[in-house]
């Protein structure tokens, strides 16, 4: 999750500015695949809550990962970057799958015949 923040920020580029949002898009697949030490499966805890009273919902690291396994992933880089409006773009920049495929294809280059 750390050098995919990096890599949505834009760390690893010489061009690398603070204030604005030179990163590249991220593929994660296999996500689903994601392991962990220790009893992390059972004491790590994610909430949410519906900004109702008593809307407070919690879910288990190991729950999370048999129905959603993307937002493990999603959870954690999301931590890492920026939480203003230039963390919420960058994050829109990545694209998480929990097994190996994916709808994206690099770009191919295609070429034009001049008249």
């Amino acid at each position: 999750a750390s050098v995919v923040a990096t890599r949505l920020r834009g760390k690893n580029k010489p061009t690398f500015t603070r204030h604005m949002d030179t990163g590249d898009f991220v593929i994660v697949v296999n996500a689903g695949k994601v392991r962990v030490t220790g009893k992390k499966l059972e004491d790590k805890m994610y909430y949410r809550h519906s900004l109702y009273p008593g809307g407070l919902t919690s879910v288990s690291l190991g729950k999370l990962i048999e129905t959603r396994p993307q937002r493990v992933i999603e959870e954690a880089v999301s931590g890492m970057l920026p939480h203003n409006r230039l963390g919420r773009a960058m994050i829109k920049k990545l694209k998480v799958y929990p097994g190996p495929e994916h709808p994206h294809a690099a770009q191919q280059p295609k070429e034009h015949q001049l008249a």
